[in-house]
């Protein structure tokens, strides 16, 4: 079973995922938007006045998941992840990173002006350590499948 290609089908499909973080064992999750690169890097916008943003800057160990709704009687699939979080200075990765964005409609080219301000909506990537994939992907069983990552490299 390829579980790097039905990572890479399921999150095509879903634009938010939830996120966590912990800081002196209190562990906080939130929603946000999300995009992602070719080396399945995930990206994020949001302020660094968000608990979780404050949180990064502490401990960027972070894990999430990616869930698309569904309907009572079906049977749940997920994406999880685990991988360091960190918030994106560099303004020449702006461009490439609002492309990522506006490519999944969510977002437009003011987003790398946002970025610059003080108190706008900065750029955030994890670059993801492990993923795992939960589902009935081959058969009548769910099952968790993991796929060690690192870097893009599986």
């Amino acid at each position: 079973m390829d579980i790097e290609k039905i990572i890479r089908e399921y999150i095509d499909k879903t634009i938010h995922m939830s996120l966590a973080t912990c800081v002196d064992n209190k562990p906080w999750v939130c929603e946000v938007h999300f995009t992602y690169d070719e080396s399945l890097n995930l990206y994020w916008r949001s302020t660094e006045a968000r608990r979780h943003s404050q949180e990064i800057t502490v401990n960027s160990n972070v894990a999430g998941n990616i869930v698309a709704q569904h309907k009572v009687g079906e049977y749940p699939a997920a994406i999880y992840f685990e991988g360091t979080a960190e918030i994106v200075e560099d303004e020449s990765l702006f461009e490439e990173m609002a492309q990522l964005f506006m490519k999944r409609e969510i977002g437009d080219d003011s987003i790398i002006e946002d970025a610059k301000k003080p108190d706008g909506h900065k750029f955030y990537k994890i670059s993801v350590d492990n993923w795992y994939a939960f589902g009935k992907f081959d058969g009548e069983k769910g099952h968790k499948y993991k796929l060690e990552w690192r870097g893009g490299k599986s």
